[in-house]
């Protein structure tokens, strides 16, 4: 006859992982992961200050030799030692600004036409087009100002020179390469840049905006641009001074067509510098500490310029999607 006592079950032997296992639980895992993404957040800060520092530092000879009239010198002459950083502030200026006049109007026109008027069919192609031609490279854009657009705007500037040539900024001789070329190949850069923070503005804006005001009869026009627009305004002016900041920061496609000459013009005809170009173009050449020191500190000033115009632009964006997370859409 079997036994019917109770047969005394084998208990497992412990297993070497399961101390590390409560080493990893959920609640550790998650703390670790938080810890790990603080540090990364903090290395990035860090890496920016790291940057100010170095490049105050390096500047230091040519702060104590010029002090601030650095900044509103106007003579550039490494043979003298004499050196002033106006001409390619005027330069960075005067092409960045210009590109967004010429950018602007383009690129909100089409990121509304691609979220709100072009069928799904057709803006799905047209908005891959728009990221494509903002992940081209800016040499690439150069070789083709320098091929392309500068000899067709030669008969343009000639044109412009003779029915125009009473206004200041239409006179000079119309070579092609100067402040105006610098300016277009700028605006066709930033113009799929802004296009595309645009557009995801405008989809972002929620559609009881919309039905709202097409149940008081407006028109399309006037709910795009009275709603819509006035809704999403904040994000889109983001939008314009995170193209700025990519404006004033580019180098090698302006170099080769606004015509590199520290000086300081009111004809977009005649050749100009800019604080990126200068430096792509002499940083190799700087012979001598003061030298290269004066070219450093226009790298910090183009490094303070570009921090407070994309952080200026990031605190609009992060208000826009504050209020549209107020809403109940997320940006």
């Amino acid at each position: 006859m079997r036994s019917t006592q109770p047969v005394a079950t084998r208990q497992a032997p412990a297993s070497a992982e399961e101390p590390r296992r409560a080493l990893l639980s959920p609640a550790r895992r998650d703390a670790l992961f938080g810890i790990l993404l603080r540090a990364v957040a903090v290395l990035v800060a860090a890496l920016c200050v790291l940057v100010g520092v170095v490049l105050v530092v390096r500047s230091v000879p040519a702060l104590q030799r010029f002090g601030m009239s650095f900044l509103w010198g106007t003579t550039w002459d490494p043979v003298q030692q004499v050196f002033g950083a106006l001409p390619f502030l005027f330069g960075t200026v005067v092409t960045s600004v210009l590109a967004l006049l010429l950018a602007v109007p383009l690129s909100v026109g089409t990121a509304i036409f691609l979220a709100e008027v072009a069928p799904r069919w057709l803006a799905a192609p047209i908005s891959f087009a728009v990221e494509l031609l903002a992940a081209i490279p800016s040499i690439v854009y150069g070789l083709w100002a320098l091929f392309v657009l500068v000899p067709a705007l030669q008969p343009v500037e000639l044109w412009l020179s003779e029915h125009a040539g009473f206004i200041p900024l239409f006179r000079g001789a119309p070579y092609g390469v100067g402040m105006l070329a610098g300016a277009l190949v700028l605006a066709i850069m930033v113009t799929p840049f802004i296009t595309a923070v645009t557009r995801d503005v405008i989809l972002a804006v929620p559609h009881s905006i919309r039905e709202a005001s097409y149940a008081l009869g407006a028109t399309r026009w006037e709910t795009v641009v009275r709603g819509v627009l006035q809704y999403g305004r904040t994000g889109i002016l983001g939008a314009v001074v995170l193209g700025l900041g990519r404006a004033m920061g580019e180098t090698m496609a302006v170099t080769m067509v606004i015509g590199n000459t520290p000086q300081i013009s009111a004809s977009l005809f005649d050749p100009a510098y800019t604080m990126a170009s200068v430096l792509a173009n002499e940083f190799t050449e700087a012979t001598y500490a003061l030298y290269l020191s004066a070219l450093i500190e226009i790298g910090l000033l183009l490094f303070v310029f570009t921090i407070v115009v994309n952080a200026a632009g990031r605190l609009l964006v992060l208000r826009t999607r504050g209020v549209a997370a107020g809403t109940g859409v997320v940006a």
